[in-house]
């Protein structure tokens, strides 16, 4: 599975691509960073977190886009901002029929190190230690769209395994609801 990991803002937009399955080792095929000027106008910095979200698209063709879960913080503004950015790129893997899969901090936290309270070095550090790079992705932003990918490829497997479950589970539910009378 081939993974693009979304760590979204606007000032930087990490992003990283992984390869691999569960239980083998990953592979790292790009990581970096999509900039934007703190001082342009909202429309511009939106339009280029689009492209150079298209490129990573264009250039290593992903099967799933993974995101960064937007949650509340204290800043409103920075809320903002990160929303705006997820969405934008959302909507460039919605555009190429690419699935989306959210997950929050603490979840990918957990999924890499072990504890969703890990702090920014110990997510960096284990980065570079499960896809043996020399040292952790520079800047922080970079290393955690990785971790997103990384994050996804752990979890999907087990994520089908329920949502496949769910769906049996209402299949099933339904021929006792239609017989009497009520819609599931």
């Amino acid at each position: 599975m081939r993974v693009l990991g979304v760590d979204p803002g606007l000032t930087r937009c990490g992003v990283g691509v992984v390869d691999g399955v569960a239980g083998r080792p990953l592979r790292m095929l790009g990581v970096g960073v999509v900039r934007t000027p703190a001082d342009a106008a909202l429309g511009d910095r939106l339009v280029g977190i689009e492209r150079g979200i298209e490129q990573w698209l264009d250039e290593h063709r992903p099967e799933v886009l993974a995101v960064e879960r937007v949650f509340s913080q204290h800043n409103v503004s920075t809320v903002m901002g990160t929303a705006q950015a997820s969405a934008v790129a959302m909507l460039c893997a919605a555009r190429r029929g690419i699935p989306v899969a959210l997950h929050t901090p603490s979840e990918v936290k957990a999924a890499v190190t072990g504890s969703g309270r890990a702090d920014k070095a110990q997510v960096g550090a284990m980065v570079a230690r499960l896809l043996r790079l020399d040292a952790p992705p520079k800047p922080a932003d970079a290393a955690d769209a990785l971790a997103l990918a990384i994050c996804h490829i752990w979890r999907a497997p087990a994520q089908n395994r329920l949502q496949q479950a769910a769906a049996l589970h209402a299949a099933q539910q339904a021929p006792r609801y239609a017989s009497k009378g009520r819609t599931a």
